[in-house]
Order: structure tokens, then sequence, then C-alpha cells
């Protein structure tokens, strides 16, 4: 692709890197085909190749409008797309380069500025996500339906279980990244690590002074506060690495494609670069652990529960290790039910359901239809983000994958016999 990329704007390292992802691309139009806002919609706009002319003209110095704005805005960044093209195009960095670029060039309403803000400032701290569900718990029918089906169905319990069971001796020591909503809303996901991973002789620690991923603040344009968390995420975990921390364990898998990419996201801070690379080396998704150690350590006791497994887009386009998750679940004998569509997006895409609800409902609809044809007892996830939005209207349970292995999980005292 030919490109006039505006003088000023190309000295920058945006501008440059921009340059280098647009002559990539060769208008082939393969990621219209996997695309899943195109395939709802049926507009060139709404689909990456068309995004990405968008980006070009506003590159280049022509007029932005607040069309281009929305059909930006519908992007999930599932990076379907990334996955498909035969040409290695990086859309969903040129995405980002075009939104921050576009952001201070359009203004929003007063509504959208409002709930962006919100979303920067409130679902990055756990603190303030489970100090809302509770005030807000008992006027639920006050919220707005597409929040109130997203609440969790129960109250999930901070458990000190791990505290009361011994590690192994000489256990491995790993991080395991609390996160910020799931830390919140679903602590059990992180206490059935702790259980599973116990028993392969691992114990999984959890750092004070850990904060978001910063995903959230990435996506929404906030770059500043992004690099803001990465780099205390960073200084949080460094002397646990130095003392011989083997790996940060990340169980949504959201969370861990933002903390691969903290090279990425820090290339212009001197004194973070090089840390950040080690922890990109560092950060491994839950399955990718269990798939490198001997899981017949594991006592498991025999189930004859049907599971559809959802492996979330940030696993499969992001983070490339969909592979990891079927296979672990097949070794443990987890009987998996025929889905299909398993590459499409279920709409829920970080804030993606809240700002663009319709839109992601549909995604919704025609992803519960592909993982419930099946008749499953339940549906499996590797994301907190995925794990609400289907709960939100499947009619059967939805949890971690790792939940339904430690609830498999033989007690102490019947594994020791």
């Amino acid at each position: 692709m030919k490109t006039n990329i505006d003088s000023a704007f190309l000295k920058s390292k945006d501008g440059q890197r921009a340059q280098d992802i647009l002559r990539r691309c060769v208008h082939c139009g393969f990621c219209n085909a996997t695309c899943p806002t195109y395939q709802e919609l049926s507009d060139e706009r709404d689909g990456p190749r068309g995004r990405i002319y968008l980006i070009k003209q506003m590159l280049e110095g022509n007029e932005v409008t607040e069309k281009t704005q929305r059909h930006l805005d519908r992007c999930l960044t599932c990076r379907n797309c990334e996955t498909t093209c035969p040409s290695g195009v990086k859309y969903a960095e040129l995405l980002d380069i075009g939104r921050n670029h576009i952001e201070s060039r359009v203004s929003r309403s007063p509504k959208e500025k409002l709930l962006r803000y919100a979303l920067t400032r409130i679902f990055p701290h756990s603190g303030l996500v489970r100090f809302g569900v509770i005030l807000v718990r008992p006027f639920q029918f006050l919220l707005p339906q597409s929040l109130r089906k997203k609440s969790p169905k129960q109250q999930f319990k901070h458990s000190k279980r791990d505290e009361l069971l011994p590690n192994p001796p000489e256990a491995r020591i790993m991080i395991g990244f609390k996160g910020c909503v799931q830390q919140a809303l679903t602590p059990n996901t992180l206490q059935a690590a702790r259980d599973v991973m116990r028993h392969l002789g691992i114990q999984l620690i959890t750092i004070k002074n850990e904060t978001c991923c910063g995903a959230m603040n990435a996506h929404l344009s906030e770059h500043q506060r992004a690099t803001k968390q990465a780099k205390q995420n960073i200084d949080a975990w460094w002397p646990h690495i130095e003392k011989g921390a083997e790996a940060i364990v990340i169980s949504a898998s959201g969370c861990g494609i933002s903390i691969k990419e903290y090279p990425a996201l820090l290339r212009n801070e001197q004194d973070y670069m090089e840390k950040a690379a080690h922890i990109a080396a560092l950060a491994k998704d839950l399955s990718d652990v269990l798939a490198e150690e001997d899981l017949s350590q594991l006592p498991l006791k025999q189930s004859n529960e049907r599971a559809a497994v959802h492996c979330p887009c940030s696993l499969q386009h992001g983070i490339d290790r969909k592979d990891n998750l079927y296979k672990t679940l097949s070794q443990l004998e987890v009987v998996q039910t025929e889905t299909h569509e398993n590459h499409l997006c279920c709409g829920s895409a970080g804030a993606y359901s809240l700002l663009q609800p319709e839109l992601s409902q549909k995604l919704l609809k025609r992803k519960l239809d592909a993982l419930q044809g099946d008749n499953p007892d339940v549906i499996v996830t590797a994301n907190i983000g995925c794990q609400l939005h289907l709960a939100s209207e499947s009619a059967v349970p939805v949890k971690h994958w790792i939940e339904l292995l430690a609830e498999r999980l033989a007690p102490d005292d019947e594994s020791s016999v």
C-alpha cells in the first residue's frame, strides 16, 4: 500500500510505525471474511481493510469526522484478522495509533465522555469494582439491563483456604496475576488455580502492590494511564523475579496479551524497556503453564459433565495459544461438546459490550448458539470478560476452565492414600 503520511506525524515513532504497518497491506480482503463486525454489518468500513483505509486517509491529513470515529469504535480488537492476514499486518497496533490520533481531533458527546471516564477510572481498580457491586446490589433493578445482566449471579467470597493448605516442600514459585475485575468479581478463579498448581509442586503467590494490566486504558486511548500501570506492575513484580519467581501466571487471557505487549507500550520508556521485555517473556497464560507440567499428578475424580469450550480471542488470536487449552482439557479427560464458529468473538471485548451494546448482543447470541448446540452441561472459558458476558444470557452455567478442574480434585485425604 502506497502512503503519503503527514510529514510532521511521520517524524514521530507512531508515524513511522504506522507507515511500516500500512505498507504491508496488499488489499486482499481476506481479513473481512473472518471479521465479526463486517459479517454482521456488511459495511466495508466496518471491516479491517476498510478501517485501514480510514486510518491511512486520516494520517495523510484528510478530513476526520465522527463517522470515521464510529467505524473505528465498532472494532472489537479481536485480532481475528491478524490470524487470517497472509501479509502479517499488525492491525491492532495500527488501530491503537489511529484511535489515539483521532481522539484529540473529534470531540465526543458528554455522555460518551462520562462513560469512558468512568470505565477508565473505576474498572481498573478492584477495590472500587468490589465496592460498587456491593453498593448497587440492592438496587440492581435500577441499573441498565446491560449492566444488570453482567453482575455475577452469586456473590463470591475471598477464601483463605490456600493459607490453610501446606505447599509442597521446595515448591517452585510463580506470581499469580490477580487482575482488577477478576479479583473483584470472581476471586475463586485464582483460588482454583492455586489449588490445582499446589498438586503440581507450584506455589502461586500474589503481589500486594500490583495494579490493573493497563488494557482498559490502552484501548480507550488513555495511553499515559496505561503506561503508568505497566510500570507499577513491573516495579511490584521485579523484586520477586530477582528472587527466582519462574513465571507470571495469568488466568485472564485479556490481561495476558496486554502484559505480553508491555515492550511495545513502554518502547519510549528507556528505564523500563529491558525489564518490559523480560516481563513479557515470563508472562504465561495458565494453560501454557499446565501444558508444560506432568498432569498425571493431579488427583482428579471422574465426571460425566460435558463442557463447551470457549477460547477467547485474546488467547487464540492475540497470544496464539488455543492449542494448549484444548490439549490440556483433553489430557485431563474433560468431555468437550461439539461447537462451531470458534474463531468468532463473543462480543465482550473489554469495555466493548458497554460501549457498543446493540452489536455486542448480536455477537453474544450468535456465540451462545454456537456453543450450546450440542447441549453442554457447562461452558468454560479463559477470560473474565467473556465469562461474565456469556453468563448474562447463557442457559447453562459459565465458569473459568480452571474452576472445573479444581472442582474435580479429590480431597487431600483421598489423594494421599
